[in-house]
């Protein structure tokens, strides 16, 4: 009963890391997709404004989906990656139904948006610093995006347009690689766990048989 008991508690710890961070695969194949997604994106011009906002409420879905998984594995900011999914779902619908004109005007809207996803893309990043060596490449892409926000708000109508197709695809470039990144550090923080776990439950019977000897001797 008292080994069992200790086997337990110290498995209670490998369970914490994997409710918090979630499937490693799970950011892989996010991460894979971001990266397709940028690669077509790139490949058009201000003159596909349909087919990029097409694209745009792809990406919307996905950054949707990707906010309400974190908030399902994460305690903290639960509400703030909620709403946030919800937002990006509103834009997604809006973007499917009518692509050409949800091209042009997130284009007028694109400083505030990038000012917004930046903030929390920052505290997001930072709050991942316990269990992901690389959240400093997430703090570095959230103040990229501010600073290309207040950038892009002084800019022409056109030139927002442009940069929107950019920014899309180099978004969704970053934040592929981003996962990526992020999940084989997940990957490895859990085999070290399965490792220590697994050292500990083969050290445990050998205290147990110790203990056993010694009570056995004072008798």
């Amino acid at each position: 009963m008292g080994i069992r008991s200790s086997s337990t508690a110290e498995s209670g710890p490998a369970r914490l890391a994997r409710r918090l961070t979630g499937p490693w695969w799970a950011y892989l194949l996010a991460g894979i997709a971001w990266v397709i997604i940028s690669a077509v994106i790139l490949r058009f011009n201000a003159a596909s404004a349909a087919t990029i906002g097409l694209l745009l409420g792809a990406l919307f879905l996905l950054s949707a989906v990707e906010e309400f998984v974190i908030a399902w594995v994460r305690p903290q900011w639960t509400w703030a990656h909620a709403l946030l999914g919800i937002v990006f779902i509103g834009a997604a619908i809006w973007s499917f139904v009518r692509p050409y004109g949800a091209f042009w005007a997130l284009a007028s809207v694109l400083g505030i948006m990038l000012v917004v996803a930046g903030t929390v893309h920052i505290f997001t990043a930072i709050n991942s610093r316990t269990f992901n060596d690389a959240w400093w490449f997430g703090v570095i892409g959230g103040l990229l995006e501010v600073f290309i926000g207040f950038w892009v708000g002084a800019q022409s109508f056109r030139a927002q347009a442009v940069f929107l197709i950019i920014w899309a695809g180099l978004l969704a470039l970053f934040r592929g690689i981003f996962q990526i990144v992020l999940a084989f550090e997940i990957r490895s923080a859990h085999l070290q766990l399965e490792r220590a776990q697994s050292q500990l439950e083969r050290a445990e019977p050998g205290r147990a048989t110790a203990n056993q000897s010694a009570t056995t001797a004072n008798r």
